[in-house]
């Protein structure tokens, strides 16, 4: 297998400018000539091993970022959009490679560009008066917050410590430190069979929390609140950097961080990562010692990327039963379909089906990486009779060099056949798949009348 050179000037620049220093002092401290160091930060040289060395001795960079900026989310997400029949012609894959690693914030605009358009068509489309009449095609708020945290790498190193040590200043029981907590700022905390999860009176100082929420559920609602009680300077400052386009995208962020801070409050960073290396990743054992949601820990796993200190690189996603991602975040090469559905043969989808269970997946995308997945049901009770159930699943998984990490991979053969799954039919290249629902718009079709297969055409 060929080894692929590692272009990142991009990074190189961006380690350059947050260290204060010049093409020429950087050059001397890695110990290269100035030309060199030009030539890779334009990439038209890849990073040499000696300079991935010096890096890490000298600045204490986590090298592992090297290949894992936003290169290849940039790809992948405008490999997607280009994908849209409003393009006529297909752009290389080289091409696109060359645009996210040299001009990530040109391939930005285009992203932010084709999703005004997408969501212009679509109030259109749908007839909508009140959006139709308003002339505004700034990208949706939810779009614009989901790719915030996308490209942060679900990683909030600010609030994420801030949450750690909160955690820490609680003690060890987390539910008595926060009676303490409520009680010291003289806030009465009380419960009602309510559907309302959360309400909070600023005047009155009075959290309300459902009591037919479950415990875990109840303790990430009251963190939630302590975020945006005592940590609204961090939120806000975090907020600020993220330079949101509306008011409405800079407040369902707010929500986001609070929810971050939430969670890594509930499983502090490195009590939480020691405890999911010694149970082998195990969401059950995970969710007993932190007194937590087999979601919120699988979503806890997806974000252990403190630099010096990750974990296993894990994909998480959250599919209704429409096949929908309400939720979705990558460590991974893995990215998942920023418009439609998920592949149908990925088995997220089977786990409506076997509630309970833990399926197990080995699966295999285009582009040859591999990994295993699992899938669970998480659909909870409205916790009242007549009350509407939430049905919902969760997908966990990490390419497949890291699977003996994980006790759910125990057993399996990891030279196996592996599923053939996409990310998208409108961009997967596979020829022969008997799921696909639209024909990839980067092959020419032939359409026989007289010859017809599980399709009515061949790529």
């Amino acid at each position: 297998m060929a080894v692929r050179k590692l272009y990142a000037g991009a990074k190189l620049r961006e380690v350059r400018t947050r260290m204060g220093l010049t093409q020429t002092d950087f050059a001397a401290r890695l110990g290269i000539s100035l030309p060199y160091l030009n030539q890779m930060e334009n990439n038209n040289r890849p990073v040499s091993t000696a300079v991935v060395l010096a890096l890490a001795r000298e600045f204490g960079f986590d090298v592992t970022e090297l290949g894992a900026g936003d290169d290849e989310r940039l790809v992948s997400d405008m490999r997607e959009a280009l994908a849209d029949p409003v393009f006529a012609d297909t752009v290389p894959m080289a091409d696109l490679r060359l645009t996210g690693a040299n001009a990530p914030a040109l391939a930005r605009a285009f992203l932010t560009l084709h999703r005004a358009y997408r969501d212009g068509a679509e109030r259109l489309a749908s007839l909508d008066a009140a959006l139709g009449l308003s002339g505004n095609l700034a990208p949706s708020p939810w779009e614009e917050v989901r790719d915030f945290f996308h490209y942060c790498d679900n990683y909030i190193d600010a609030v994420d410590r801030a949450a750690e040590t909160f955690a820490t200043q609680l003690g060890p029981d987390l539910d008595a430190g926060l009676a303490k907590w409520w009680a010291n700022r003289n806030v009465a905390v009380t419960r009602t069979d309510g559907p309302r999860l959360r309400q909070y009176d600023r005047e009155t100082r009075r959290l309300t929390l459902s009591a037919r929420a479950s415990a875990a559920t109840n303790r990430f609602q009251q963190l939630h609140q302590v975020a945006l009680i005592a940590q609204a300077k961090l939120l806000d400052a975090t907020l600020d950097l993220a330079r949101f386009g509306s008011a409405d995208a800079r407040a369902i962020a707010r929500t986001g961080l609070a929810n971050y801070f939430a969670g890594a409050a509930l499983m502090p960073y490195e009590a939480f990562r020691t405890a999911a290396e010694e149970t082998r990743h195990d969401l059950e054992r995970l969710a007993r010692r932190f007194g937590a949601s087999l979601e919120q820990v699988a979503h806890r796993l997806s974000t252990l990327q403190r630099p010096g200190a990750k974990g296993v690189p894990f994909f998480f996603v959250r599919v209704d039963q429409a096949g929908q991602i309400t939720k979705r975040h990558s460590a991974t090469r893995l990215q998942f379909a920023r418009y439609g559905g998920a592949c149908p043969l990925w088995n997220v989808h089977a786990a409506f089906e076997m509630p309970g269970r833990f399926l197990r997946q080995l699966a295999e995308t285009p582009d040859g990486v591999r990994y295993f997945c699992l899938a669970h049901d998480i659909s909870a009770s409205g916790g009242a009779f007549g009350a509407p159930v939430r049905r919902h699943a969760i997908a966990l998984g990490c390419e497949v060099r890291h699977a003996p990490r994980i006790t759910y991979a125990d057993g399996l053969d990891l030279d196996a056949r592996f599923e053939p799954i996409g990310i998208s039919c409108r961009i997967c290249e596979r020829v022969a798949c008997h799921q696909r629902a639209v024909p990839p718009l980067e092959r020419p079709l032939r359409i026989d009348p007289d010859d017809r297969g599980q399709l009515p055409y061949d790529l």
